[in-house]
Formats: structure tokens, sequence, C-alpha cells
């Protein structure tokens, strides 16, 4: 069965010296920070309505692995993700990628369709993918391995943001590979598969797992809440729309086209101190409702925000330090489309005995232009946003993601060859 989940995808950083009495009534209060893993951004196309799902069971669903684009992009969110970044052994070159992305670019279209991968030792795990996906990529250090005179000029860390406390442990890598579908049991043994048959070419830096809502639990199109309980994501450009295609896919006549860009940021949420505001600070703080994820300025979530508006008090009614004036396209002249999961985890070893989980945002960005694009809204976040009070990145990756591959070619085909 061909990809036809309903739609379903949805998204939304750490100032110091932010004033908490300035923010709870809604003063103009700056945090030097950033985390543009929450933008919330507009886009002149939105997601479609959210509606009831009606297809059944989810567990045959199964994505194409061949076409112009790879999956996991445009495709509907699924509700579970892993990231995998790997470092290539000091001894694999071009060829030796080479290889690797043909053994896994089989495997994936095997698994992708619900059939075992070659020397799959345990197949029956293959069998209903339930929307499964895999999205390859190449960090800076994999063009080391192949031509560096071919490398993009974004395929680079990012530029270092005040508020960010990056750790080595989610940071970087030569390679990513993101799993995801709507059931952990193929997703584990697609992730397995992929671990085994790269281990002799690459080692494994980090993996990240996170989780939305589950299928069916919420009509298809439901914007996503993360887990400070807002929504996160409601204006992504369309997919399948000339926009999206516009802020998503590489242009021109080189070995990218096609592709796109993935920075990937781990977001830490600090919880225990967001419980302590009230609902009308973090109004204020997003520019949103909690309730209904609408602008302060509207009625509707996808209501475009006014941000002349002004109330009694001659303030601003959305603030201009809030989350949403900061990421906002007329602010930023720049806009990109994000695939945001959840992450709860055991509190860290030492935490205090107040702090009960270690709870954060993936926040995956996919755009055509890293600089161009992802840069600006980060920078205007690091500038002043009033979320940076609760939010750290600790986590940072930057990979470019080739076109997808006909049936018998593989992924990246255009950069090995």
């Amino acid at each position: 069965m061909t990809d036809a989940r309903p739609e379903g995808d949805a998204a939304a950083g750490k100032g110091r010296g932010a004033s908490r009495r300035g923010f709870l009534f809604g003063g103009a209060a700056a945090g030097a920070g950033v985390a543009a893993g929450l933008a919330l951004s507009r886009t002149p196309a939105l997601a479609a309505p959210a509606s009831p799902d009606s297809t059944g069971l989810n567990g045959s669903r199964a994505v194409n692995f061949y076409g112009a684009h790879q999956a996991g992009v445009e495709t509907p969110v699924a509700s579970y993700v892993t990231f995998l970044a790997l470092d290539l052994h000091p001894e694999v070159d071009a060829d030796g990628l080479r290889r690797l992305m043909r053994l896994w670019s089989d495997d994936a279209a095997r698994l992708m369709a619900g059939t075992p991968a070659l020397a799959d030792t345990e197949p029956q795990l293959a069998e209903d993918p339930a929307g499964l996906t895999f999205t390859f990529g190449f960090g800076p250090g994999a063009l080391d391995r192949v031509d560096d005179s071919r490398r993009p000029s974004w395929l680079k860390p990012l530029p270092a943001f005040d508020i960010d406390a990056l750790e080595d442990q989610w940071t970087g890598g030569d390679l990513v590979v993101v799993v995801s579908a709507d059931d952990q049991v193929p997703m584990a043994h697609a992730t397995r598969m992929i671990l085994k048959d790269g281990r002799g070419f690459a080692s494994l830096r980090w993996r990240q797992d996170g989780f939305r809502r589950a299928y069916g639990s919420q009509p298809g199109g439901t914007t996503m809440r993360n887990l400070f309980g807002q929504v996160d994501g409601t204006s992504n450009p369309q997919r399948g729309t000339p926009d999206f295609a516009d802020v998503v896919w590489a242009a021109g006549d080189d070995w990218m086209t096609g592709g796109t860009s993935l920075v990937l940021r781990r977001i830490d949420l600090a919880m225990e101190t967001w419980d302590e505001v009230g609902t009308q600070g973090r109004e204020n703080a997003v520019g949103r409702t909690v309730a209904t994820g609408a602008p302060l300025t509207g009625t509707a979530e996808t209501d475009e925000p006014d941000f002349d508006a002004q109330g009694p008090n001659g303030f601003p009614v959305i603030s201009d330090v809030s989350h949403v004036r900061r990421a906002h396209h007329d602010f930023t002249g720049a806009r990109i489309f994000r695939r945001g999961y959840n992450y709860d985890l055991t509190p860290l070893p030492g935490a205090s005995e107040s702090v009960v989980s270690n709870t954060g945002l993936l926040f995956a960005s996919y755009q055509a232009d890293v600089d161009a694009q992802f840069v600006p809204i980060q920078r205007a976040l690091a500038d002043a946003d009033l979320l940076n009070v609760w939010t750290t990145p600790i986590g940072s990756a930057v990979f470019a993601i080739p076109p997808g591959c006909d049936e018998g070619g593989y992924v990246g085909q255009g950069l090995l060859e």
C-alpha cells in the first residue's frame, strides 16, 4: 500500500537576565539566547485542516523508498523517530562510502516495503512497516573523504550562540540516518539492521529517540504539542505545494539538486521552572493562547498575528520579544520546515530531588540553505526571545540530505560517482 497516512504535521531559547516580573505582565523583557528548535515563524501556505482517520489499521502502510526526494521529509510525520549519527572509520575512503550507501539503500528499500533485508536474522520483524522511512545524510566529515570542493558552503557547524550549552554526546557526526515509523517494533528492527550492516564502515556517535502523539489518537492534521503544552509547528509550509518546494528542496545542477539540509537541535526544557508560570505568562512568552494556539490577536490557530495591535495600556498585545514575533518571517526574512519530536527520560545523575524528568525537544529543521534560512531565525531568537528563559540547546548538528534515487540506484550516487 502506498503512503496514505492522513495529514499530521506540526511544530514550534535561554535568555540570561530576563525579568520574571516583566515577563509575567507582558513587558518588553529581553532574553539573550536562542532555541530555534521552538521556532514558530509564519508562512503563507499552512497545513490542511485536521480530519478524522478512517483508514483503519496502519501497520501494512508502506512508503516507497525510490523517488526524486528521499522519504522522511515531505512524508507525513510519523509517531516515533530515531536519529543516528555515525563517524566513519579512519580507513574508509570515497569507495568505502559508496559501498556503504549502496548497502544501506538496499536495506532501506526492502524494509520500507515490509520485506526483510538481505541476511535478515529476524525477518518476521520486517512485516507491517507502519509507514517506516529512512533518510540518509552526510556531515562535513563525509565530504572530506570524497571531495571537499563539492561541499555546500553551509555544510559546517552552526555559528556559536550565547545560550548554547552544547554537549559532545549530542553534537556533530559524519553521517546521519533518520528512522521513523508509527510502530516502534519495525523501527527498532530497522535501526538494528542499519547499524549492523554499517559497523564495518562507521561507528555510532550518538542516538536520539523522540515521540509525538500515537497514530490515531488525534485527527490527522492536528498540530503537535511539545511537553511545555504548547502547539508546536502551526506555520509550516504545506507539504506538496510549490511553497514547500521553494523552502525545502535545493535547486541547481549539482549533486544536491532535489536534496535538502537538516539541522538537528536538541533542546532541554526546564520543566520545573516552567511549571511555576501561569497561563498568562506562558501566553505572553509564546505570543499564542495555550488552549487553541491562536495568536493573542486572533481566534483560530492559523490566524495571522497582528504585531501592530496594542492593548489598553498602550503596549503591543503580542510582545516584541515573544517567540512568535521573533521567529516570524517578516522579522527574520527567512522560513524553514520543521519536524519536531519530544523526548522524556530519566533525570540526569546528580539532579535535584525536585527534578522528575530529563525532558526536551528534538527539533529537526529542513531548508534548502542553512545559512540563508535557519541561521537568521536562530540569530533573531538568540538576541531576544522570552522562551529562552526555559530552554537550552544542548545538541547541534548539520547534514546535507542528498536527493532520492531511482530503483537500482542508491542515495548519494550523484556525489559518489
